[in-house]
């Protein structure tokens, strides 16, 4: 059975990974505000997830990553939204980097480190780690640039 709330999202972002991120985070804001704050926490969680990487603006990103983190802690233990808890951090950790904000940066990403053997062993759970261990070598060498592949 195909999510139609989910299928207007994974379009949305196709579309800024397809080079519209104007036009991407424009559906994603539209799409946030129709499912309001009592939306179902998968779709809000993916959405601001996925919004935040579609940001331009780091201060953007920050502010994505944020809700994102929001609706997962807001929603209690659950399985689905807690397997996202790992790259959530590792993007907070680094958006933190890259605006100089070194403490704040190191405990998600320390947080990051926590939970990120809740995932498997398959290529999304290796780019999460990997992405761990890009962010700690930025934070080590005091570098605020954007890092290829950490999104």
């Amino acid at each position: 059975m195909t999510d139609p709330l989910m299928a207007e999202i994974a379009a949305a972002v196709e579309l800024g990974r397809a080079g519209d991120a104007a036009t991407a985070r424009a559906r994603l804001d539209e799409l946030w505000t129709r499912m309001g704050p009592t939306g179902d926490p998968a779709h809000r969680c993916a959405l601001a997830h996925w919004a935040a990487d579609l940001q331009d603006d780091p201060r953007e990103e920050l502010t994505w990553d944020e809700r994102a983190l929001d609706v997962v802690e807001g929603a209690g233990p659950d399985p689905q939204l807690d397997g996202f808890l790992p790259s959530l951090h590792l993007n907070l950790a680094d958006v933190h980097r890259r605006l100089g904000d070194v403490g704040t940066a190191q405990t998600h990403l320390r947080r990051a480190r926590d939970v990120v053997g809740t995932l498997p062993a398959d290529g999304y759970g290796q780019m999460v780690r990997t992405g761990i261990d890009h962010v700690a070598q930025a934070l080590a060498q005091g570098s605020t640039d954007r890092l290829p592949g950490v999104r």
